[in-house]
C-alpha cells in the first residue's frame, strides 16, 4: 500500500442482510434441529387403544407432536450458543426490514396454482418465478401459513377453520410440501436477492395436541391458555354441549354468571366476528375430558377469534404459552431459513377484568407490547425482522413499534384509500394520513398493502374506540370520531355491495369480502361482470395502478398479491357454498390465481380457479401496456428515488376533492419527492401548495424525464392529471 492510497478515506463496505444473518445461525442447527427423534414409534404404535386421557399410549402421543415440546426441543439446541448474541435487538429497525425487502409478494397456500408435480412451497422455489419477480421488483414472499392447522379430533386431525391460522404444529403441513421445499425456497429467494418472510401466531392455537393436552390437565399444557377450570358443582352454569361438538360459545347470560361466580373475567371490550346464535362472547366451555388421574373436568376458554382458536396466556405462572411461541419462531427461523416473521393477532396478548360493571381491559394492554417486545427482540437477536397484523388504533401502532415489531401493516389509511376511490374524494384519507403523522406513526414504519387473504376491513378502530367522542373537521363540518367512523363505512357498503355491487359481500362486522379488481369495479358503477369488456378491463387496470401508486409512491415497504397481480374478480357464492354456509363470506375472494401459466398442473387441490382480467405474468411482461409492465415502471421510479427510507414530510389541502399530494424529504440528497394522484374520475388541474416546497426547485416528471418548470414564490406549482392518473416528481433544490 503507498502512502497516497494509506491517506484516502475509504468507506466501509455494506455487509449484506445474508451476512449478517446466516452466521448468527448456530452452525450446527439445521442437522440437529430436528423435531422428530428417528425412533418415533410406528402409526401402529401410536394408535394403541382409546383416544382418552387415560391411555398413556394416547397422551404421549399427543406430548410428542406438541408444540410445547418442540420448543422445549429446539430451545436446549440454541441455549448457551456465542451466535445468539451476535445481533442488536433491542430497538425496531424499519430501515433494516426495508433495505432488506422493500417489496413483498403476499402468497396465499390454497390460491397458488402449483407446477405441474410441485406442491405450494415448491412452486414458491421455482427459479423462473424468482427470475420474473426480479424483473417487476419484487424482493420478498410472505408465504402465508404453512404449518399444520385445525385441530385433533382423538386421533384424527381436524381441518382449519381460518385458513390455516389456528396453528398445532411446527411441521409444515405436506399439503403445502416439505421442510425441504421450504428450504429451497429460501435458498433459490436468496440467489435473487430475496427473502422469505413466514408466520407466527402469538395470539392462538388451534384445538391441537397441546389443548388437548390442556384439557387433560397434562403438565404445564393448561397453562399455555386462557383457560379455567370450573369446579363440577358450578357445572350448572355451563351450557350443555351438543353431540358431536366439543365445545360450545357461552351465551351473553352464562358468561355473566360466570363472571359474578369469580371464576372468569366476563366481557371484553368487543366480540370479534360477532355472528349472533354462533359467537355472542368470546367464551366457550368444553364438553367434560377426562385426564390421566382419571378425573373428568370441564374448562372454560377465551378466544378473541373463532371457537377453535384458544386464546394463548402470556401471564401464567408456567410461562409455558411464551415458550410455545418462541419455539415455534426459532424453528422457523432457525431451521427453516425464513428471514423474517408476519405476528398476527398480536394485538390481543394482554387480559385484565376493569371496575364492576365495565369490559375487561382486552386492547392495547401493556402486557401486549411487552410480549411483542420479547418476540420481536428475539427475532432480531437472530438476524430477522418481523411486522405486525395489529388493527388497533393509531396510538397502540405507535406504542407497539417502540420496542416491538420493526414494521406495522397499514390499517390506518388501507379503508381510506378504499373510501377515496368509491367516492372521488380524498378528504378522509388525508386525515388518516395527517392522524398518522401527527400521532408519529410515519409511513417508513408502515407496511402498505393492495390486498391480502382478509376483507376490506373498515372497522376504523382509530375512530370508533379510543377516539370515538374526539371531534374531527370532516365536509366541513365537526364530527365526533365515532360517527365519522359510521359514515365512511356507510360510504363504504352504499358503493361496494348490495344491489350496485352484489358480487362483494359484507364480513360479519369487520369488513366487505372483495378484491381489488371488484372494488374498482364497484368505484366504477359496474353493477355486473358481464359489464366488463376490454374497455372496461383498462379502466379497472388504470385505477389499480392509481391504487399501487398510492401504496408504492410513499415511504415504508409496499405489498400486493397474486389477486392484484393477475386481476383477480370474486368468485361466485354457489363455487364456495359450503366454505361461507358458517358466515365466513372472505372465501369469495380467495380465488385460485395462475402467476406463470402453470395451466398442464392436474394436482392443484385449492380454491376455484377465478376470472383473471390481466393474465399470466410472462404475458404481461411481454406487454408493454399491461398492469405488470406499469407496476414495474412504478416500482423502479420509486427506487430511483430513494422512497422505501424517505420521510413523509406533508401531505397537505389539495385545490380539487379527488386529488391527494404526499411530499417527501430524500436523506442525505438535495432533492424531494412528491406523489400527485387523481381519484376522480374526470381529469383534473390544481395547485400543489406546500409549506414544505423549497421556492426555485426545479420538477422533474419522473415517468417521463420531462421537466415540469419550477416551484415558485409562494411555494406551489400546478398540474393537470387524468382520470385515476398518477406522478411521482422530482424537485431538485436550488443549489446555495
Amino acid at each position: 500500500m503507498t502512502e497516497d492510497d494509506a491517506n484516502v478515506e475509504r468507506e466501509p463496505s455494506e455487509i449484506t442482510y445474508s451476512e449478517q444473518f446466516y452466521p448468527a445461525r448456530p452452525k450446527a442447527l439445521r442437522p440437529r434441529a430436528r423435531l422428530r427423534s428417528q425412533g418415533s414409534p410406528t402409526h401402529a404404535e401410536e394408535l394403541t387403544g382409546d383416544p382418552v386421557g387415560t391411555n398413556p399410549f394416547y397422551v404421549a402421543w399427543l406430548q410428542r407432536e406438541s408444540m410445547l415440546q418442540d420448543a422445549i426441543t429446539i430451545a436446549a439446541q440454541l441455549s448457551g450458543q456465542g451466535s445468539m448474541w451476535q445481533n442488536p435487538y433491542a430497538n425496531p429497525d424499519p430501515i433494516m426490514a426495508i433495505e432488506t425487502a422493500p417489496v413483498w409478494f403476499t402468497a396465499y397456500p390454497l390460491s397458488l396454482v402449483t407446477k405441474n408435480g410441485r406442491s405450494f412451497l415448491g412452486t414458491l422455489a421455482d427459479p423462473g418465478l424468482w427470475s420474473v419477480f426480479e424483473q417487476i421488483g419484487i424482493r420478498a414472499i410472505h408465504t402465508g401459513p404453512v404449518k399444520r392447522a385445525g385441530g385433533l379430533r382423538g386421533w384424527e386431525p381436524t381441518p382449519s377453520v381460518d385458513g390455516h391460522f389456528d396453528r398445532i404444529s411446527t411441521q409444515i403441513d405436506s399439503i403445502f410440501g416439505t421442510e425441504d421445499d421450504f428450504r429451497s425456497m429460501c435458498e433459490i429467494a436468496g440467489e435473487h436477492g430475496g427473502t422469505i418472510i413466514d408466520d407466527i401466531v402469538p395470539g392462538h392455537t388451534g384445538k391441537g395436541p397441546d389443548f388437548r393436552l390442556a384439557e387433560m390437565n397434562v403438565g404445564d399444557y393448561p397453562g399455555i391458555y386462557h383457560m379455567v377450570e370450573i369446579p363440577e358443582e358450578d357445572w350448572y352454569l355451563l351450557p350443555d354441549v351438543p353431540e358431536g361438538r366439543d365445545s360450545v360459545n357461552l351465551t351473553a347470560e352464562a358468561e355473566d354468571a360466570l363472571t359474578k361466580a369469580g371464576h372468569i373475567i366476563g366481557q371484553l371490550q368487543r366480540v370479534i366476528f360477532h355472528d349472533p346464535g354462533v359467537k355472542d362472547t368470546n367464551w366457550s366451555t368444553t364438553r367434560a375430558v377426562v385426564g390421566p388421574d382419571g378425573v373428568s373436568r370441564r374448562w372454560v376458554y377465551l378466544h378473541y377469534f373463532k371457537e377453535g382458536q384458544p386464546s394463548i396466556n402470556w401471564l401464567d405462572p408456567s410461562f409455558a404459552g411464551m415458550r410455545l411461541v418462541i419455539g415455534d419462531a426459532l424453528h422457523t427461523l432457525g431451521d427453516l431459513g425464513s428471514g423474517a416473521l408476519r405476528l398476527d393477532a398480536n394485538g390481543f396478548l394482554g387480559v385484565e377484568k376493569s371496575a364492576e360493571g365495565l369490559p375487561a381491559w382486552s386492547e392495547g394492554h401493556p402486557l401486549s407490547e411487552a410480549a411483542n417486545h420479547l418476540i420481536a427482540s428475539m427475532v432480531r437477536k437472530v438476524g430477522g425482522f418481523t411486522f405486525q397484523e395489529l388493527n388497533l388504533t393509531i396510538d397502540d401502532i405507535r406504542i407497539t413499534s417502540e420496542a416491538g415489531a420493526d414494521l406495522s401493516y397499514d390499517f390506518i389509511n388501507r379503508p381510506a384509500y378504499h373510501h377515496a376511490l368509491a367516492t372521488q374524494d380524498t378528504e378522509f384519507l388525508r386525515l388518516t394520513l395527517n392522524a398518522s403523522l401527527k400521532q408519529g406513526v410515519a409511513p417508513l414504519k408502515l407496511v402498505h398493502a393492495l390486498q391480502n387473504h382478509d376483507e376490506l376491513t373498515y372497522e376504523l378502530v382509530h375512530f370508533a374506540t379510543l377516539h370515538k367522542e374526539e371531534v374531527f373537521a370532516y365536509q366541513g363540518e365537526p364530527i365526533e370520531g365515532g360517527a365519522l367512523a359510521e359514515k365512511i363505512r356507510a360510504d363504504l357498503v352504499a358503493t361496494l355491495t348490495g344491489p350496485s355491487a352484489p358480487y362483494n359481500a359484507i364480513f360479519t362486522t369487520n369488513g366487505i369480502a372483495s378484491t381489488t379488481a371488484s372494488v374498482i369495479a364497484a368505484s366504477l358503477g359496474i353493477s355486473d361482470y358481464a359489464q366488463i369488456d376490454d374497455e372496461a378491463v383498462q379502466k379497472i387496470k388504470k385505477a389499480h395502478l392509481l391504487l399501487a401508486m398510492f401504496n408504492a409512491l410513499q415511504p415504508g415497504v409496499f405489498a400486493l398479491s397474486g389477486w392484484d397481480l393477475c386481476g383477480m374478480l370474486t368468485l361466485d357464492r354457489a363455487e364456495v357454498a359450503e366454505l361461507i354456509a358458517g358466515g365466513d363470506t372472505r372465501w369469495i375472494h380467495r380465488a385460485a390465481y395462475d402467476l406463470m401459466g402453470y395451466e398442464g398442473d392436474t394436482t392443484f387441490q385449492g380454491m376455484a380457479r377465478g376470472r383473471s382480467l390481466y393474465g399470466t405474468l410472462p404475458q404481461q411482461l411481454a406487454d408493454p401496456d399491461s398492469f405488470t409492465s406499469g407496476l414495474r415502471r412504478i416500482l423502479q421510479i420509486r427506487e430511483a428515488c430513494h422512497l422505501p427510507t424517505a420521510n413523509q414530510i406533508d401531505v397537505p389541502p389539495v385545490s380539487h376533492k379527488g386529488m391527494l399530494v404526499m411530499v417527501h424529504e430524500i436523506p442525505d440528497r438535495a432533492t424531494q419527492q412528491v406523489t400527485v394522484l387523481n381519484f376522480a374520475q374526470e381529469e383534473v388541474t390544481g395547485t400543489i401548495q406546500s409549506e414544505h416546497l423549497v421556492p426555485g426547485s426545479t420538477i422533474t416528471n419522473m415517468f417521463d424525464a420531462e421537466p415540469l418548470g419550477e416551484v415558485d414564490d409562494l411555494q406551489s406549482f400546478s398540474v393537470t392529471l387524468g382520470p385515476h392518473d398518477g406522478l411521482s416528481l422530482r424537485l431538485t433544490l436550488p443549489k446555495e
